[in-house]
């Protein structure tokens, strides 16, 4: 009985996850915590998941990756990418982000592209920002590194084998897989949309302006008082007055003559304003004005904005800013702004306060797109440090001369030491979500098998392919995991299907390894939706893609992508 309850807690799970009414840490840490209530494993063994020494070395991994990010290197090369042919240019900027993401945080990597491409008017970026995500995903498969997909893989093994898989491991594989898979991209590229940018007029549109005329009776009183807080589809964002901006606009503000309000949101309800005496409607001849503060930015994946409105998090008092617009792929959202509630690769079109660049949790939020902001660098010094000490720690872990965990221990505390990192920036961007989601997916794991509910998988996918042999097996695993990680997280594709595979190779006494990867190729292998995996969502917006976009160049590139993973994986690691 116990392990039909359990087998169907995890459809549960799925469900959950798939319907997106749950967080993914919440919705595996509560399951964990059932299991512990339960009886199916023990508090010790719940504590032991979370300290597992592979899923701390990728936090170690993230955690470093906040500066190696801040390097003006990725800066530099993305200027000197963008030149030359369409094409040459395509096949520079794939080639440059999938070796960067091979050793980089694929997220970071496509980040400091992200800006260059869209300020850039030579090339249209709805034909550069798919390529580029998804080569930074063929980038990530070819090492232990790339990807935290295969990091979070390497804890399951070492929870369930005992045993750790090596830096280079998945390159066998990994290295002749990409590259047939960026032929096939390269080619696709050139179906893509040609969108170009939004220039400032474009932007400007999102704006409704109206000057207070002399005599009005709303000069000398409140922006409360005069009830300009509570219009229906309009938010009053800022005030021009006397050629400086007033920006955000508090509720106690005293209105002026010849101020100018600048509204935003549903621009066509501006007979909202017919109602104030005094209070003119005019042209853009503020335009010049308007355009000094405006900001681009994209919400990342690891945002506390994603699934709240403006409302609820009060996001004028937050960033001292206020979104002028939302777009949302190829759609420019309307409607009141403050009751939308907000999804990661949303892009904002902000305001920005003269202190917005002081706020420190803008990092964790936002992807700049454009602007006269710009993040602090590390110096050159401090950017050669890092990188050659990274560099080092990969080398020394490669050729099993120093543990990997050692290594980015050694280094983290370095870049502490040097204040190249701070401890409150790791406490703002330290991976919490990701942690509670790997720690309790390895306690689930540990449920299934305690439970029985694991050999029963594994008695069922033996029966299934019995007459078919242990390569249908094989292929089975992959396009499962291939399913979950176009349907949910690809971290969470991979939790869920690592318990079935290394099930399923115990079930045929096969080698295991090749069921493992088949996993760790499968949970990157998100090609066709926009939802999936989360560089993907960043360029969602800033190229305006549709999701039919992504499906027609992401099928091709599936089908090419899954055919070598069949073909090769068996051939280097044989059953």
């Amino acid at each position: 009985m116990i392990t039909w309850v359990v087998l169907l807690s995890i459809v549960g799970l799925l469900v959950l996850l798939i319907s997106g009414l749950v967080r993914p840490a919440i919705a595996f840490s509560t399951l964990a915590g059932c299991y512990v209530l339960l009886g199916l494993i023990d508090t010790q063994t719940l504590l032991v998941q979370y300290t597992n020494p592979a899923l701390a070395t990728l936090l170690l991994l993230l955690l470093i990756s906040l500066a190696l990010e801040r390097s003006p290197l990725l800066d530099w090369i993305s200027q000197r990418l963008l030149n030359g042919h369409p094409r040459l240019a395509t096949a520079k900027l794939m080639g440059t982000g999938a070796l960067l993401s091979a050793f980089l945080n694929n997220t970071a990597v496509v980040a400091a592209f992200l800006g260059a491409i869209s300020r850039q008017r030579t090339i249209a970026p709805s034909r550069l920002l798919i390529p580029l995500s998804y080569a930074s995903i063929l980038g990530g498969i070819t090492t232990l590194v790339g990807t935290s997909t295969n990091l979070v893989v390497n804890s399951f093994t070492l929870s369930s084998g005992g045993f750790e898989l090596g830096m280079f491991q998945f390159s066998l594989v990994g290295v002749p897989v990409a590259l047939i898979t960026f032929i096939a991209l390269l080619w696709r590229a050139q179906t893509l949309p040609h969108h170009q940018l939004e220039d400032t007029a474009d932007k400007l549109a999102y704006f409704l302006a109206a000057d207070i005329q002399q005599g009005s009776e709303l000069i000398g009183k409140s922006i409360e008082a005069n009830g300009l807080r509570s219009l229906e589809g309009l938010y009053l964002l800022e005030i021009e007055r006397q050629g400086r901006l007033i920006s955000p606009v508090g509720p106690e503000e005293i209105l002026q003559a010849g101020d100018t309000l600048v509204f935003t949101g549903e621009v066509g309800k501006v007979q909202a304003l017919q109602r104030f005496p005094g209070l003119k409607l005019f042209g853009n001849h503020a335009n010049d004005l308007l355009a000094t503060n405006l900001m681009e930015v994209v919400i990342s994946h690891e945002s506390e904005l994603a699934g709240k409105t403006l409302q609820n998090v009060d996001f004028r008092s937050m960033f001292n800013a206020g979104v002028v617009g939302i777009r949302r792929g190829e759609k420019r959202l309307e409607g009141q702004l403050g009751k939308i509630p907000l999804r990661v690769g949303d892009c904002l079109l902000l305001a920005v306060g003269s202190d917005f660049r002081q706020h420190r949790n803008l990092d964790r939020n936002f992807h700049l797109l454009s602007g006269s902001f710009t993040r602090p660098r590390l110096n050159r010094i401090e950017s050669g440090l890092t990188l050659a000490g990274f560099a080092t720690v990969i080398s020394l872990a490669a050729v099993d001369m120093l543990p990997l965990f050692h290594g980015l221990l050694l280094l983290l505390g370095g870049l502490l030491l040097g204040r190249v990192l701070s401890l409150a920036e790791l406490r703002r961007r330290f991976p919490f979500e990701l942690w509670l989601i790997i720690g309790s997916a390895l306690a689930l794991a540990q449920g299934l098998e305690n439970s029985g509910a694991a050999a029963l998988l594994a008695q069922g996918m033996q029966v299934l392919f019995s007459g078919h042999g242990i390569y249908a097996a094989f292929i089975g695993c992959y396009l499962l995991t291939l399913l979950l990680t176009e349907t949910v997280t690809n971290n969470a594709a991979a939790a869920l299907a690592f318990p079935v595979a290394w099930s399923t190779a115990q079930a045929f006494s096969a080698d295991p390894l090749p069921f493992i990867m088949a996993v760790a190729y499968g949970a990157s292998a998100c090609f066709l939706i926009p939802y999936g995996y989360q560089t993907h969502l960043m360029v969602y917006s800033p190229g305006r893609y549709r999701i039919s976009d992504f499906l027609k160049i992401g099928l091709p590139i599936s089908l090419t992508y899954s055919a070598a993973v069949l073909i090769i994986t068996p051939l280097i690691f044989p059953f």
